[in-house]
């Protein structure tokens, strides 16, 4: 891990420890942490008490939005090469909605996902290779191709595109028991 990550991955258990600490000297915010449905709300709630702990540790910062009001899912400058940048779009109690432009990146070697949602991706730029554990080749996916992961299956990015990268749509929602 370089210096700047270790970093940010230490600022931001300071940020969290710091949030638990309030947390349980305030029992208001910690009702308000106790009804919070999913990680999106604990993260909103803590930015709303000036924490910061949200970011994973080589996760840059989310975009910005355009002087719309929006935020434009294709515009924005691509991550370094080697890396992604997510940035959640809508989150509920129930789903989210994230942007996730990744730039010459791979899962770590020997990682898989194992995901406990549901998720569809639908790639808006570039093109990705993903890998299934149960399958013996990579799957192609280019500029409006979209697929259904579904949770607990084993799968990992094998390569995206260099600079300007790869868009990926993502969403995600529970697995029910009838799926």
């Amino acid at each position: 891990m370089a210096d700047a990550d270790l970093e940010r991955f230490l600022e931001k258990i300071r940020q969290l420890n710091a949030f638990v600490a309030l947390s349980e000297r305030n029992p208001t915010l910690l009702d308000a942490l106790r009804h919070c449905s999913h990680h999106d709300e604990v993260v909103a709630l803590a930015r709303s008490h000036g924490f910061e702990i949200g970011r994973r540790w080589g996760e840059n910062p989310p975009l910005e939005p355009p002087l719309s009001g929006g935020l434009s899912l294709l515009g924005g400058e691509p991550p370094p090469q080697g890396e992604e940048r997510t940035h959640v779009l809508v989150a509920t109690g129930t789903m989210r909605l994230e942007r996730i432009h990744s730039c010459g990146a791979s899962s770590a070697p020997g990682f898989w996902y194992q995901q406990q949602e549901e998720e569809w991706v639908c790639l808006l730029q570039g093109r990705a290779s993903l890998q299934f554990a149960d399958e013996e080749s990579p799957r192609l996916l280019q500029r409006g191709d979209s697929l259904l992961i579904r949770a607990g299956r084993r799968h990992r990015v094998v390569a995206t595109d260099p600079d300007p990268g790869t868009i990926w749509l993502a969403l995600f929602w529970p697995s029910s028991p009838a799926d």
